[in-house]
Order: structure tokens, then sequence, then C-alpha cells
């Protein structure tokens, strides 16, 4: 009997990679609910070859060719994220994988962990926008967390049979992004198109601006804290420009332990669907014959400010990296448009952080309108300039 499993942001590259290790497992796997933002025909496509009990596509405006698409086959369709949060409630699957961009994976995996489901995570956001209260979430549920992002993949599995207080620190690793050996100056005049080309990794647009920023490992140092149970100056991030060493965990006595592989999304997808086992692969394995040489490198937070604000936002704590995370991701769209300066991402982001009321406890309604009272301010803001 397959596992059934709804991916959330199956038309993104986390979501296309684990419909593929899924296709490679059929026996063990079935994928029962798809949905995605806005784009229809490959959600359609993905549910014609994988014929899911539900699709759902969270721009209404495109619902009706979704469900004109799919009604004849027999498969269930809706629109809107109130329905994608409110699918999280069935009970014919059992795990859930959040690919999702940004903020849009909070409320569905909230109600994810409510309804006791296991999560496979690949949306940071998830735990930097709300870290606190998913923690005190997942504490009194039967649900738990199998991370999918590299870096925190590598973490979890080097943590396997290991005691929590042998544990000295956690040491996330970094490419350094496309500009990492350029100065200031230079990385200045950078444009989205250069931006985008990153040297290890193939991502969604949003995700490689973060790198780019560095801001992406700002949030995977918040994510750390929160899904380990670790004082954040335990946490380090340390740039590897291979890409190889995915993340490393230093022990009490001094033993370091790392998790290695090629630049591929698929093993850490595997080793989540497979409940933290291991699944075979037929992709080329990792030869360190090819590696010559490993590098790594102190990150440079002057070239790349967004770095402080990881621990900027967890020792001020509250709902401060959820107006990070709401501000870059207007900000990151504007760049991307070519509507602001590269370095003007971490500018509109101290510029909400000035702005919005800061919330000491907040509740997940707080988190809701923090996000949206920071998007508008954002929007709002790059319009009068």
């Amino acid at each position: 009997m397959p596992h059934n499993i709804a991916i959330l942001g199956s038309t993104g590259s986390i979501g296309t990679q684990t419909l593929d290790v899924i296709s490679h497992f059929p026996d063990r796997f079935k994928a029962t609910v798809l949905t995605a933002g806005s784009k229809v025909d490959e959600l359609i496509e993905q549910a014609r070859i994988h014929r899911p009990a539900l699709a759902i596509i969270a721009d209404e405006s495109k619902y009706a060719r979704l469900h004109e698409a799919l009604s004849p086959l027999g498969i269930e369709t809706a629109s809107g994220a109130a329905a994608i949060a409110d699918a999280m409630e069935r009970d014919d699957f059992d795990t859930v994988v959040t690919a999702t961009v940004g903020y849009s994976g909070l409320l569905p995996t909230v109600r994810a962990i409510r309804t006791g489901k296991e999560i496979a995570l690949a949306n940071k956001e998830t735990l930097v926008v709300a870290g606190e209260l998913v923690s005190r979430l997942l504490a009194e549920s039967k649900s738990k967390v199998i991370p999918v992002d590299s870096e925190h993949s590598a973490i979890y599995q080097c943590l396997v049979g290991e005691e929590k207080g042998s544990v000295n620190k956690l040491i996330i690793t970094a490419s350094g992004g496309p500009f990492r050996t350029m100065d200031s100056k230079h990385i200045a005049r950078m444009t989205a198109r250069e931006a985008l080309l990153h040297p290890r990794w193939q991502m969604g647009a949003k995700i490689t601006i973060d790198s780019a920023t560095m801001l992406n490992k700002a949030f995977e140092i918040i994510e750390a804290r929160w899904l380990f149970d670790i004082e954040p100056e335990r946490i380090e991030a340390v740039v590897h420009p291979q890409s190889i060493i995915h993340s490393m965990v230093e022990f009490i006595d001094g033993a370091v332990k790392a998790q290695l592989g090629i630049p591929d999304m698929r093993l850490p997808i595997r080793y989540a669907l497979g409940d933290a086992s291991r699944l075979p692969s037929s992709e080329r394995p990792l030869s360190l014959a090819d590696y010559s040489t490993l590098t790594f490198e102190k990150p440079d937070a002057e070239k790349f400010p967004c770095l402080t604000l990881a621990p900027y936002a967890l020792s001020r704590g509250g709902n401060t990296a959820c107006i990070i995370n709401a501000a870059n991701e207007v900000a990151v769209r504007a760049f991307l448009d070519g509507r602001i300066s590269f370095p003007a991402i971490y500018s509109c982001i101290t510029q909400a952080l000035e702005a919005i009321d800061f919330i000491a406890y907040p509740s997940l309604d707080d988190y809701v309108a923090t996000h949206h009272a920071t998007i508008k301010f954002t929007e709002e803001n790059l319009t009068r300039k």
C-alpha cells in the first residue's frame, strides 16, 4: 500500500523533484494532493500523470481552466489559499511536503501539524516567520518534521544516534552565491539576470536571489535554531563554494561530522520521504576524486549585510523575523522587476523593521497581521520612492 503524500508547491523546483522521486517508487509513494500557486498548465500536466485525488490552484483566476481539464478525469479541484489550508485536514494522506516559497507555507503547515501529519519541510519561512509558535504546536502534536533543505537535512543526518547534550555547535555551509568574489561596488551594479546565475544550484528565482543576498543563509540559521532547539550563538555559517559538504555538526569532544553529496535536492527529498531511511538511487554518486580541493571561507557580512539579520531577529524575537521575511518578499519581486537595485533589498528590510510595530509574544493572528502590514508598507514605500 503506497504512502500517500500531499505536495504544496508541486510545480516549483522542490515540488517537481519530489514528483520525480515518487515516480521512481510507485509501490511506495502516491501523490494524493497537488497544489500550485499560478502555474495552472504545469499543475494540469502533473495531475494527468500522477492522478491525485485533489488538485488546488492558489490563483483563483486560473480555477476554471483547472476544473475544466481535470474534472473529466475524476480529479477533485479547488482554488485559493484557504482551500490549500483546509485540505491539510483530509484523511487520505499522512505526509505533507511543504515546497512552497515564502510565507505561503505557514498556514497550511500549521493546519497539518494540528492534524498530526508528518511534515517534510522544504519551506524554511514557516520556521523563520513563526518558529516559536510552530515549535510549541509540534510539542503538542504527534506530528514531526523532517527537513528537506539540504543544509538542515545534513545536520539532521549528522545528529542521528547522537545525544543532544553532546552537540557543541551546528555549522551551516553556504555556496556564497554568484557575487562571492566581487567587491561591494561591483555587487551594487549587479542586475537580476546576473543574480540568477547561481554557480551550484538550480533553484527558483526567489530563493536564488535570497542566496545572492545571503539572506537565505540568515533564514537557515533562524530555521536551525527552532528545528534543532539550539541556542543561536551555537549556530554559525561558513562559505563552502564547492557545495559538496552540505553542513556539519561539531561535538563537545572536538569531533566534526559532515554530510557530503553532489548538489542534488533529490537526496534530501528521498531521505525525508523515506522517514529518515535510505532509499536507493540510480543517480551518479559523489566521487571525491572529482573534488581534489574543498575550501572554506568566513562569510563577509559587510558585503552581504543581510547575514546580520539572523542574530538580530533571534535576539529581538517576537515578530521580527516575520517582518524581515515579508519585506524581503516584496523587495525581491521589485529587484526581479528591475525597480530597485541589489543593495536596496537590504534597505527595504531595515525600513520595514523601523516602521512595523514590534510584538513580543505574537499569536498566529499576529503573525498574519504583521505579514500583511509589512507587505503593504513595503509596497507603498517603494511606490513613494
